[in-house]
């Protein structure tokens, strides 16, 4: 039986690599929904900008967690 390490290696890098970075755009998602909480009585600039960070990550999100459940389930190819 052969392994190939580098190609382990690349999977092992990218799926570590798209963790961090779902891990970060949620958490700025949580961010601009705090911004939110602190904007709630201005109805501003800050506001908007809040309301406008949370609801891009949190769609980014969702974006990456369905194109996985895609690759996942045959069904949809």
């Amino acid at each position: 039986m052969h392994l190939d390490w580098t190609a382990l290696g690349q999977v092992a890098a990218v799926s570590t690599g798209v963790t961090v970075a779902v891990v970060v755009v949620f958490a700025l998602g949580v961010l601009g929904l705090a911004q939110l909480e602190g904007a709630r009585d201005q109805q501003g600039r800050a506001f908007a900008l809040g309301l406008t960070q949370a609801a891009l990550c949190f769609l980014a999100c969702a974006a990456v967690v369905a194109y996985g459940i895609f690759l996942i389930v045959p069904q949809f190819h």
